[in-house]
């Protein structure tokens, strides 16, 4: 599991940043890539990756300002040229199927796969064996979600020199004690799956928020986050610009942060007035002190979302 940023600007791209979009890798997991928006120039930043679009399995809209969302259509038509054939699920805010429609059938373009729109106000919106995402209601200029994305706990290991010793060898019989099942071993007795399964091991947690003022839903999603993507749009110095347009500070998510209990935190959406690589490394500072360990994410960089020990 991996979070790999195409995208970290606020507003409008500039020279050094594409506007924003994040996707998360999980191929060991699922063998698939999912995605948390898809401003304008997405797909070309994927071009630039590793990513590969054929393996793109859901998309997943904050909201519908266009830095988070004019990439979508152009992305989803040359999906299938890069070998992208099999189903895609978009979720997102009301009015996210209405526009994907209609620029699609004006441009008439041609989809040769499964394309669903699931619009949705909150609560739990996928569910699988693995994995869980819920979403809530953040607080911005229009409808803006968050996602929390929960990874469903491992099986423990099997101790292979117990079920060797009960003539046990690797195969379906391991699969049904991973399950939690009793097997009856090759000399009639029964082997309880609890005496040969260790402890499981902890799923993982995301949470990627759309952009927001500080509200109570941050705090929600966020809490004992293995990593918290957060939206850093201004310096505190200007806490009341970010308050009247409906963001945060750097320090806004860092308190966040630091208060839901999160591990780890990764700095997003940055005001195209901060150009330079020290005008940034203030952002960064500012969020170090409240929360140690804050870092300013970058484009085309992986961050790996570490299992706890």
């Amino acid at each position: 599991m991996e979070l790999y940023f195409l995208g970290t600007n606020a507003g409008v791209p500039s020279l050094e940043r594409n506007v924003t979009s994040v996707a998360l890798r999980l191929l060991e997991e699922r063998r698939s890539l999912w995605l948390f928006d898809c401003g304008e120039g997405t797909q070309h930043q994927i071009l630039r990756s590793p990513l590969k679009l054929s393996r793109l399995e859901r998309i997943f809209i904050t909201h519908l300002h266009g830095d988070h969302l004019f990439g979508l259509p152009g992305l989803i038509s040359s999906r299938a040229y890069q070998g992208g054939d099999t189903p895609l699920v978009i979720y997102g805010p009301k009015g996210l199927k209405q526009f994907v429609d209609t620029v699609l059938a004006l441009s008439e373009s041609r989809i040769n796969y499964k394309l669903d729109i699931v619009e949705h106000d909150g609560g739990i919106i996928y569910e699988d064996d693995t994995f869980r995402v819920e979403s809530a209601l953040l607080e911005h200029r229009i409808d803006s979600y968050g996602y929390r994305i929960i990874e469903k706990d491992l099986p423990g290991k099997l101790d292979a020199a117990v079920l060797a010793r009960h003539g046990i060898r690797p195969g379906p019989l391991y699969g049904r004690l991973k399950k939690g099942e009793n097997i009856t071993t090759p000399d009639g007795s029964i082997l309880q799956a609890q005496d040969v399964l260790g402890a499981p091991k902890a799923g993982r947690i995301v949470t990627v928020l759309g952009d927001t003022r500080p509200c109570t839903a941050v705090g929600e999603l966020a809490y004992n986050a293995d990593m918290l993507v957060h939206e850093s749009t201004f310096l505190q110095e200007l806490v009341e610009t970010a308050y009247e347009y409906h963001h945060s500070t750097a320090y806004q998510a860092a308190l966040a942060a630091k208060e839901a209990g999160a591990r780890g935190l990764l700095l997003t959406h940055f005001s195209s007035r901060y150009k330079s690589g020290d005008q940034l490394l203030r952002l960064q500072q500012e969020a170090e002190a409240v929360f140690p360990g804050a870092v300013l994410a970058q484009e085309h960089v992986l961050y790996p979302i570490l299992r706890r020990v």
